[in-house]
């Protein structure tokens, strides 16, 4: 995945790049990352890279000029590029966005708002994809890049090591199953006895009683057709019936 975030607050980004998966991915060479300061590319003494709205109204709206400045300097470089503004507005983020972006083979630009905004010229020239990750509002898009890259790069082959980890992730089809570890007991509480069984065939279809338990209770949305298999609408029904008795 090869991306940039223009920003105006770098140190948000590099934090959290510099930890964790997201840090194994980079040294491994499967994320290609570049922080862009917007304020960078202001002409004034004071870097000067949002303003007073016009027609008057509380807080202040992202400049234009410096934001298209920071794209031209990106397309010195590469001209191939997929813009992504993360902004209320756009298209709610799912796995399957996800997904799609894991094999995106152009270069990927976020753009990170703030305060009350972007001057609405910067969608007009750039027509940015606009990506929202849920009907709740942040400080500034810096956290909804960080959401997209990390759940993007877990998906690339070889970032995480072991495939079967990204197969059975949660909303790869429906909701996980029940995880335990070590103790098997503790103040009262046990592991349920087939994890410690050995006989793998009843864990598997336990695990996946659970994860069409867990999704029934929780998210039944994702129980569509698509998702299931003839044996997951067997199971479904005994649950089903199970909880009517």
């Amino acid at each position: 995945m090869r991306c940039d975030v223009l920003t105006l607050f770098p140190d948000m980004i590099s934090s959290v790049l510099d930890e964790s998966i997201i840090k194994r991915a980079r040294e491994k060479g499967f994320l290609d990352v570049r922080i862009i300061n917007i304020r960078d590319f202001t002409q004034d003494k004071h870097h000067t890279a949002d303003d007073y709205p016009y027609g008057g109204g509380a807080g202040m709206v992202l400049k234009v000029e410096p934001i298209l400045r920071a794209v031209d300097f990106i397309r010195e470089k590469e001209n191939d590029l997929r813009i992504v503004l993360l902004s209320p507005q756009g298209r709610r983020y799912e796995q399957s966005i996800a997904q799609e972006l894991s094999t995106e083979k152009r270069r990927i630009v976020f753009l990170c708002g703030h305060y009350e905004g972007i001057d609405e010229r910067v969608k007009m020239y750039l027509s940015p994809e606009e990506i929202s990750i849920g009907d709740y509002v942040l400080t500034g898009g810096e956290l909804a890049a960080l959401v997209v890259i990390d759940s993007v790069v877990r998906l690339i082959p070889g970032v995480l090591g072991d495939s079967a980890s990204v197969n059975e992730e949660s909303f790869n089809d429906i909701l996980d199953y029940p995880h335990y570890t070590r103790p098997s007991e503790i103040r009262d509480m046990q592991v349920p006895p087939v994890l410690l069984s050995g006989d793998h065939g009843k864990i598997k279809i336990w695990r996946r009683r659970q994860a069409l338990l867990s999704t029934l209770k929780k998210r039944p949305d994702l129980l569509s057709e698509d998702n299931l298999s003839t044996e997951d609408r067997e199971i479904l029904e005994e649950i089903k019936d199970d909880l009517t008795i």
